[in-house]
């Protein structure tokens, strides 16, 4: 496989087994490096009228190109001529050529060309060909067994004739007539007139009585020497019997030779070889001109690394981005590869600018600055022509002066414009709105890409990672096309009736529902859904196949479809969604979500979601953080309460939130009976030691997101179609008894002393304290920890008094872990040690729940373990960092050498060698590694 790739190909055929040269990698990380994006000269071209036809043209297929032979070619066909020399040594007796280009690509992982098969019987001095007596068109090939005499060794090589022996009868064929001793001579000459590469004498009987149906004489191989005076005889080995017959070509002298009396086969012989000579430089001529035309530049491969950067060029549409892959193996090596043409192009006197052109034709163009850059023709004019630039994407007009041929070592690298679709944007791919928006928040710029298919113009969300959140473009798009007509804009100082309070968050947050064109529009089309799917039954179509963040779906609860938004994916059977119109988060099985049907889909995705954040005005700075006392006042006062009343005071646009005064139908509109005042009352406000209300977050829109900050209630799945407001009622102060270690799980199995287990490192802090996880066991854990998501997603809150040294379900970050907890802190955190993982985290004390049973049945995983092998009393964040390096995240295998027991499954400890074996030729011992190390520090210091 080579290493480049694309979607482009110079030439009708495919030459496979071209070899291509590797540019040299280079150890840098060059996710936003400086080079990456356009030359100077290149910036400011990007021309929007230009879009439509770059794009077309990067899925064109190049025609053959006029190249000049490359220089490199001799080296390249000894190569191929060393090899069939090694192969042949391995089978002296022999190999069918049929079988060769097979061996070939197992033996050098390449292909071998089949036009090179043709000219194994003009390498007499690589092989030797023969054709099998017993007919058929495959040929046998042997190791040559004589070098092939050069022309000054001609004469002295010279092999003496043996006198003719006497004639013998010859009998006569059956059903066949004669030949004559006289005319016998003249049909050899006159067959090996059709083997111009010569012919095996073994081989001459059978030839013989195929093409002139007499019997050949029995004795005439005996002594090769008596048809000298018709042939060439080249003898192969000692074996007189052994040699290849070649008719003798007329002479341009041959009338002054007979008259002068030189009918000897001197000359004969060295024209022979001169012809032949002639014949192969004509045949490597050929087949140098069948490379040229067929030199194909290879496809563009993705890259296999999880997230990989991308430079954002030209779009015409959502469904064909152009864009370049930024790295080592992409846009650096293709820096490498432009240096080398400016090297080449500018101090190469003999290269000249192109005289005849064609489209599709690939170019050299020398662009401003001195830039050599790989071009592709377009059109043509008298003086200029239309190229595009097959690395940048985008096209331009040059003069002709300034077009060179493009030399075959500059097709290893693979076009590096090419194209991608943006995930959720395709059914407004072609909308002017849209395309202007991507355009401004993309072209030049680089980006993080989440692959999800990957194919000619693979499936992408891109993800802008240059702050601290990570922001899905893709999503942002889709939100900035919204229909401005729908939204709900709230005026300072301005009174809204029939508001729907639809989630309120565990630190006092508010979404609402206002009544507006767009909340009207939302509930026709929901409504209209409900129809169509009650009419058509319900197929597969309409599942969730390819889950990703920022895609927007349907969910099925209360009753009624709701639109939501796909937040986090957690695995391939959980995910977190945000709901669009009511701000509620949770977390539900992929298998619940449903596709928008597509007649309803443009119309859905263009509406504005209807909730709006609000947070109540006004209230005293003496109330700090949220009781779950007031929380739950809050919730059993307006949750869900459908013709509420809000007074707007302030409208904050950076955070998205607007201040307003809360009213219950009753109360409205006396602001001194509002749920402000109200909910000052000072018993709300008591806080109880250790005992806080657990709400379910979700964090930032991508799988990368460092936020953890959207506070939301999740209740879904099979519970959520319950009333919220009756759940929240059932809420109680649920003082978790302590559990005792019978109710812990058993500890988890380590091999004995002397034995090996493979092992997964999460956690390496130094050789002596790192974690390992049993590799046997980590399948179970990814489906404990699925099921702990969709379990306390949608299970009901508990006020919980907290305990050290006890074992409890957090939440961290976007998923529930099992940990152990260490310690209580005055402001509101814990912190924590994740009992499967081997990590210590401070966590908010609100995220914190008891550990049921269910979950209570798997071994902890994490085993803490110190390196076997090698001594140091302190190590520095220097050799500490080394060793992280080498181990952490990693699979090992590790041979244990202790096993210190305790009663507490996490504070077992092992003590263990540690073997990478990811290597095909050697396993490496990392004490060995460290020992080393720490021998070289020692010497520098």
């Amino acid at each position: 496989m080579p290493p480049y790739a694309l979607h482009t190909t110079a030439g009708s055929e495919v030459f496979k087994d071209a070899p291509v040269p590797r540019h040299v990698t280079m150890s840098a990380n060059n996710r936003f490096s400086p080079k990456v994006s356009l030359p100077p000269p290149f910036q400011m071209h990007l021309s929007r009228s230009c879009t439509k036809e770059m794009s077309d043209n990067l899925n064109q297929t190049v025609e053959k190109p006029n190249i000049t032979p490359p220089a490199s070619y001799t080296y390249k066909m000894d190569e191929v001529q060393n090899r069939i020399k090694e192969i042949l040594n391995k089978h002296n007796n022999g190999i069918w050529i049929s079988k060769l280009p097979h061996l070939y690509k197992e033996l050098y992982k390449e292909e071998l060309n089949q036009g090179i098969l043709q000219q194994f019987e003009h390498w007499p001095h690589i092989c030797t060909v023969e054709k099998p007596c017993s007919g058929g068109q495959d040929l046998l090939l042997y190791p040559a067994k004589r070098k092939q005499l050069l022309r000054s060794e001609l004469n002295a090589e010279k092999v003496p004739p043996s006198p003719l022996p006497a004639p013998k009868q010859i009998p006569l064929l059956k059903g066949c007539p004669a030949v004559m001793p006289g005319d016998f001579k003249e049909k050899v000459a006159e067959l090996l007139v059709k083997y111009s590469s010569g012919l095996w004498a073994s081989a001459l009987p059978k030839a013989f009585e195929d093409t002139y149906k007499v019997k050949f004489p029995e004795d005439a191989l005996k002594n090769l020497a008596s048809l000298s005076d018709v042939c060439t005889v080249d003898y192969i080995s000692g074996n007189p019997q052994k040699a290849i017959l070649y008719a003798k070509l007329p002479l341009p002298t041959e009338k002054i030779q007979k008259d002068a009396g030189q009918a000897h086969g001197d000359y004969d012989i060295k024209s022979m070889i001169e012809q032949e000579y002639l014949q192969i430089e004509e045949n490597i001529a050929k087949i140098v001109d069948t490379y040229i035309e067929n030199v194909t530049v290879p496809p563009l491969v993705i890259p296999t690394e999880a997230s990989p950067s991308v430079l954002v060029v030209e779009l015409s549409n959502t469904n064909e981005v152009v864009i370049r892959y930024v790295g080592k193996d992409y846009s650096v090596a293709q820096e490498l590869m432009e240096d080398e043409m400016k090297e080449y192009y500018s101090k190469n006197p003999e290269v000249t600018p192109v005289q005849a052109v064609h489209v599709g034709q690939l170019l050299a163009v020398n662009a401003e600055e001195d830039a050599w850059l790989r071009a592709q023709i377009i059109s043509t004019e008298e003086n200029k022509i239309k190229v595009c630039y097959v690395d940048y994407g985008f096209s331009e007009n040059v003069e002709k002066s300034k077009a060179y041929k493009l030399n075959p070592k500059f097709c290893s690298l693979s076009f590096q414009a090419t194209k991608c679709k943006l995930a959720g944007l395709e059914v407004l791919s072609d909308d002017p709105g849209l395309v202007k928006v991507v355009e401004s928040l993309t072209c030049g710029k680089i980006f993080a890409v989440e692959i999800l298919e990957k194919a000619d113009i693979p499936l992408v969300v891109l993800y802008d990672t240059s702050g601290e959140d990570d922001i899905n473009i893709n999503a942002t798009c889709l939100k900035a096309i919204c229909d401005k007509s729908l939204e709900v804009h709230l005026q300072v100082d301005a009174m809204y009736t029939n508001v729907r309070v639809t989630n309120i968050c565990s630190d006092g947050t508010l979404y609402c529902q206002v009544p507006c064109k767009g909340l009207n529009k939302l509930n026709d089309l929901l409504r209209k859904i409900e129809d169509y799917f009650h009419c058509k039954h319900m197929t597969s179509e309409y599942f969730v196949s390819l889950p990703f963040c920022g895609k927007i779906c349907l969910f099925h609860c209360k009753g009624k479809w709701h639109r939501v938004e796909i937040a986090n994916v957690h695995s391939s059977r959980a995910l977190d969604v945000q709901f669009l119109d009511s701000g509620t988060v949770a977390s539900v099985k992929v298998s619940e979500l449903r596709e928008i049907p597509p007649r309803f889909l443009q119309e859905m995705i263009v509406i504005p979601p209807q909730a709006i954040k609000c947070c109540l005005a006004d209230l005293p700075q003496s109330i700090g953080m949220w009781t779950p006392d007031a929380v739950l006042w809050l919730r059993d006062s307006v949750l869900n309460c459908s013709d509420c009343s809000i007074k707007v005071t302030k409208v904050d646009e950076t955070r998205g939130i607007a201040h307003v005064y809360l009213f219950t139908p009753k109360n409205f509109p006396d602001p001194h009976r509002s749920i402000n005042r109200q909910i000052t009352n000072a018993d709300l406000w008591k806080h109880q030691k250790d005992v806080f209300l657990s709400a379910i977050s979700v964090g930032a829109s991508s799988p990368n997101s460092k936020s953890g900050n959207t506070p939301i209630l999740g209740n879904t799945g099979e519970n959520f179609r319950k009333s919220l407001t009756d759940v929240f009622r059932k809420s109680v102060v649920d003082h978790t008894r302590s559990f005792s270690m019978e109710e812990l799980p058993p500890p988890i199995h380590l091999s004995k002393p002397g034995e090996h287990m493979d092992v997964y490192v999460p956690v390496a802090c130094h050789p002596g304290y790192f974690v390992i996880q049993p590799w046997q066991e980590i399948h179970k854990l990814e489906v404990l920890m699925e099921e702990m998501i969709l379990y306390y997603s949608v299970s009901e809150e508990r006020h919980i008094a907290v305990e050290k040294d006890q074992v409890y379900a957090a939440k961290v970050e976007n998923k529930w872990h099992r940990v152990l907890l260490k310690g209580i802190l005055t402001n509101g955190l814990v912190s924590v040690y994740e009992l499967d993982y081997g990590k210590h985290e401070l966590v908010n004390i609100r995220k914190v729940q008891p550990l049921v049973d269910m979950f209570r049945k798997l071994p902890f995983q994490a085993v803490t373990a110190q390196l076997a092998g090698v001594k140091c009393n302190q190590w520095s964040e220097e050799a500490s960092m080394v060793f992280r390096n080498h181990v952490e995240k990693k699979p090992l295998v590790a041979l244990v050498q202790t096993v210190i027991e305790n009663a507490n499954p996490w504070d077992r400890k092992v003590v263990v060698y540690l073997v990478d074996t990811s290597l095909p030729d050697t396993d490496i011992w990392i004490h060995d590694f460290m020992s080393e190390y720490l021998v070289e520090l020692s010497k520098v210091n």
